[in-house]
């Protein structure tokens, strides 16, 4: 996966100053390196005991989606606020530069007890730690987080207390 590292690209200070933006863009226009890291990815064991998997917007759609439709799993999303209709789970989180909304359809999570939560990257682990404490007050349980890249810098994984996986580490 070193291939991974190469390809990816550093925007310093986007979105906002002293923010260095990790760029997927060129791992998704390279089908065959994209294909091989989802094959990879969903060959951990984990997805296989999940009943489904929860993809964070945006970036994470575009991973678990891949990667349910490889293992043949159902799809939830976790959303920005006011782009989901019905009864929704709605938690207020922390990035590192601000704060947002997180929404899950309360019956899109109904049907299912273990989940594995995928997204593009790992920073201060405060997205995850949104998802995981919506589950968690749903008394689902959460076999993983499953994702591309983690900043380690910023002890994401260390936050958020359950087992994570992470192919490429800054």
């Amino acid at each position: 996966m070193e291939k991974l590292k190469k390809i990816i690209r550093d925007y310093p200070d986007f979105p906002k100053k002293g923010i260095i933006f990790k760029d997927i863009s060129p791992l998704l226009a390279d089908a065959d390196l994209f294909s091989e890291l989802i094959d990879k990815v969903a060959n951990y064991s984990f997805f296989k005991d999940a009943d489904a998997i929860i993809a964070i917007d945006a970036r994470g759609f575009i991973f678990g989606s891949a990667i349910a439709k490889t293992v043949k799993k159902p799809l939830i999303l976790a959303r920005k606020k006011n782009k989901l209709p019905g009864k929704l789970i709605e938690k207020t989180y922390g990035l590192e530069y601000g704060e947002d909304v997180l929404s899950i359809q309360d019956s899109a999570i109904t049907p299912f007890n273990k989940f594995v939560i995928v997204d593009d990257l790992l920073a201060t682990g405060g997205t995850a730690k949104c998802v995981i404490d919506i589950l968690s007050k749903k008394e689902k349980k959460i076999l993983a987080l499953s994702v591309i890249i983690e900043l380690t810098s910023l002890k994401g994984a260390q936050n958020i207390n359950i087992p994570t996986y992470s192919e490429i580490k800054y």
